[in-house]
């Protein structure tokens, strides 16, 4: 029987794939507990700096498995609980390191919650994003009335899930919602770029900087701000930042160049 997930490394990027091509890579309860142990994997490990999750075949994840949720049977529907893991797996999970979603065809209901937890969204021009799950009585209980409107404002995200409507690879761009739009034959090769670029940074200041800004949602400005000082002291402090002075002094990355 073929694994739900697979995963494999690639350099200091890690490729998580949602293994159900047959179903759209809908997800049911051993399919969320593999993405979440996934993710456990990547975090954990310090080699890896960035994680590429997508879907295989031509779909990204058309949500949760409404089948195995009409079935009844306990293993195989999403796990319902307010603590541990969400019902999609690992979209409670608040990693040290960044993960681009990787975009094509149907990424609905909760795969469109996965896709807004990752950081980043690549998206060929066969996407399509929406809360096709309006239709069918099943909530956005894995971020999705959380996520939708800080990426997207507060109206677009409304127009989404009200209407439950398809929103295309171009509109979706437009929203921000997508991040890259890329030719269909080639998206994981963008997203792997886009990784790799990512990945060649120092560190600790990113990922910092990341950690300040997911974290201001919930603070004041006055907290906020001096979250992110001591933040920033700790990069600082590592020596991260006398490195990246000495190499800019030498004549490295000046005119805006990302190349050394």
């Amino acid at each position: 029987m073929a694994l739900n997930v697979l995963t494999r490394k690639a350099g200091p990027v890690f490729f998580v794939t949602i293994n159900r091509p047959e179903a759209r890579n809908a997800v049911d309860r051993p399919t969320a507990e593999a993405l979440a142990e996934a993710f456990r994997t990547f975090d954990a490990d310090d080699s890896l700096k960035v994680a590429i999750l997508h879907g295989a075949g031509e779909h990204f994840c058309a949500g949760a498995d409404l089948k195995a949720v009409a079935s009844g049977d306990p293993a195989r529907g999403n796990r319902i609980d307010a603590e541990g893991d969400g019902p999609m797996g690992p979209s409670r999970m608040q990693l040290s390191k960044p993960v681009i979603a990787a975009v094509s065809g149907f990424c609905v209901a909760g795969g469109l919650e996965l896709a807004l937890w990752c950081d980043l969204r690549v998206a060929d021009e066969t996407a399509q994003f929406g809360v096709f799950c309006r239709r069918f009585g099943v909530p956005l209980i894995d971020g999705g009335t959380v996520r939708l409107p800080r990426a997207i404002g507060m109206s677009r995200a409304m127009d989404m899930i009200l209407t439950g409507r398809a929103v295309a690879a171009p509109e979706a761009l437009s929203f921000g919602l997508v991040n890259r739009l890329t030719d269909s034959g080639s998206l994981l090769a963008s997203a792997e770029k886009l990784a790799l670029e990512i990945a060649t940074f120092p560190q600790l200041c990113m990922r910092n900087d990341r950690r300040s800004a997911f974290d201001q949602w919930g603070l004041d400005e006055n907290a906020a701000l001096r979250h992110e000082f001591g933040l920033g002291r700790q990069t600082l402090q590592s020596g991260e930042t006398v490195q990246g002075a000495t190499r800019f002094t030498s004549g490295t990355g000046r005119h805006g160049t990302f190349k050394d």
